[in-house]
């Protein structure tokens, strides 16, 4: 049996019909940016978070570079967020011109570190950016209260994590600016790049709005100096045809991580936890495995495809070299980078599929690898 770790072509078959209306009511329209059906997704994706305000963006990157920018970040500031995170989060704070300043992970959760925060804050912290990593939620309480009584703005990196519930509350309206990746791999997501920030700020949606479009309001009148980061009709239409499933969808990824709980039984896998606090939606099933290259090696010489997120801690990549971090400042991180794989997870896959990816990690022997 060949299992692809991903299968967008799956997901298309099945809704083929409903995608092809969607696309063809852009191309009748004639109109292709900034139109009509990006409005209906707004207003959409909006009332599914729970929020006042959704913009559409040309991608979950710039989703977190123009939220960054819209609470003024800029040269000299600091912007607190996880080393345990892909790159695109850190490369946001870059394109500010800011400094990103990193934490290590909470060892269970995966996600950022409420006493490594407290410890990372100076008078030049001018943002906090948890990250829901994999689908699940970041500690948001305790994180909110401590920006909350030093005026810190916290924008969350949602980008794994649509219809993530944080203490029964969806993730997109709690906290000052929520960014989402419609990239299409994730839970929600179109047919390329895409992205949105929610708020509750009118006047952070009136500046988003702004920032998005050269900062005009009116074509060739510009209020401040802006970007070009559009979500285009084309992938609006999609997401607003994909919308309707997502809950169907979030609750089969949750349906195989039970069945990948259950029935993997082999003592060299560490499943992941899902917090107290609340709803994964298992973007990714990552476990940790000691001798991972032979683990891999076993899964692949099976058919089964795996991935690992993140290979190289943000700290490590040549790339970020000047903010000084060595090998050994992030312990939690470095240690998971070792560990963890991705297995395949989408709603998709059969029950057929999921129990041969248990029955094959169940047969793992490192001692015979």
């Amino acid at each position: 049996m060949k299992i692809p770790f991903g299968n967008l072509k799956r997901q298309y078959e099945k809704y083929k019909s409903e995608l092809d209306m969607a696309l063809q009511s852009v191309l009748d329209s004639g109109w292709f940016v900034l139109g009509k059906i990006v409005e209906k997704f707004e207003h959409e994706f909006a009332g599914y978070c729970g929020v006042d305000y959704a913009v559409g963006l040309g991608s979950g990157t710039e989703a977190l570079h123009l939220a960054l920018t819209a609470v003024g970040i800029g040269p000299g500031d600091e912007v607190i967020t996880a080393a345990n995170t892909c790159i695109p989060t850190v490369s946001a704070i870059s394109f500010c011109s800011a400094t990103p300043v990193l934490t290590d992970v909470d060892p269970i959760s995966f996600n950022m570190s409420i006493d490594d925060l407290i410890q990372k804050i100076t008078c030049r912290t001018k943002a906090i950016m948890p990250v829901h990593l994999y689908g699940q939620s970041a500690d948001l309480d305790p994180i909110l209260e401590i920006a909350n009584t030093r005026g810190i703005p916290v924008i969350e990196d949602a980008a794994q994590a649509h219809g993530t519930k944080y203490k029964g509350k969806r993730i997109g309206g709690i906290s000052l600016l929520t960014c989402f990746s419609f990239y299409p791999s994730k839970n929600l997501a179109c047919f390329g790049d895409g992205g949105c920030v929610t708020t509750n700020s009118s006047f952070l949606a009136e500046r988003l709005r702004l920032l998005r479009n050269y900062g005009q309001r009116q074509r060739f009148y510009h209020s401040i100096k802006g970007f070009n980061s559009r979500l285009d009709e084309m992938q609006a239409a999609i997401l607003c045809a994909k919308l309707p499933h997502l809950e169907k969808w979030n609750t089969r990824r949750r349906e195989i991580a039970d069945m990948y709980k259950k029935d993997i039984h082999n003592q060299c896998v560490l499943h992941p936890t899902e917090m107290i606090y609340g709803r994964h939606v298992y973007h990714l099933y990552v476990i940790r495995v000691k001798n991972r290259k032979a683990f891999q090696s076993f899964l692949h010489g099976h058919g089964i495809e795996t991935s690992i997120h993140y290979p190289v801690p943000v700290h490590l990549q040549e790339c970020y070299i000047d903010l000084r971090n060595k090998k050994g400042d992030f312990p939690v991180t470095e240690n998971l980078a070792e560990e963890i794989v991705s297995i395949p997870i989408y709603p998709e896959l059969t029950n057929e599929e999921i129990k041969y990816v248990c029955q094959i990690i169940n047969e793992f022997d490192p001692k015979k690898s």
